[in-house]
């Protein structure tokens, strides 16, 4: 498993809103480990009811899109930051909201 700097795991962090999937390169070019995004990385399909569950590449409609959700990458990363994480987003209502939730621990720690 691999471990990063406090600083890192703070830009990652960052940049993660819940809503988003990141490409294996922007993953790369933030610094995220290859085994995070090994581990987590999948193919998602768009879904079509809803705005929201639609995956969107360089402004067009993909049905498919293989990454790294950012969601799982926040909790990965306070998971690595020792932090609780099953704790902190279990009130947490959806992806957005898990996020906040650890970011907001993350500020408090």
């Amino acid at each position: 498993m691999s471990s990063l700097s406090r600083h890192r795991c703070l830009a990652i962090l960052q940049e993660c809103r819940g809503d988003e999937i990141w490409s294996p390169e922007h993953c790369a070019a933030r610094g995220v480990p290859n085994d995070w995004v090994d581990e987590l990385a999948d193919t998602f399909e768009s879904g079509f009811q809803h705005d929201r569950q639609t995956i969107y590449w360089k402004g067009q409609v993909t049905n498919q899109y293989r990454g790294v959700r950012d969601v799982d990458l926040a909790m990965r990363v306070a998971s690595s930051m020792g932090l609780d994480v099953d704790q902190i987003t279990a009130t947490a209502l959806g992806p957005s909201a898990v996020v906040k939730a650890i970011k907001e621990s993350v500020m408090d720690d």
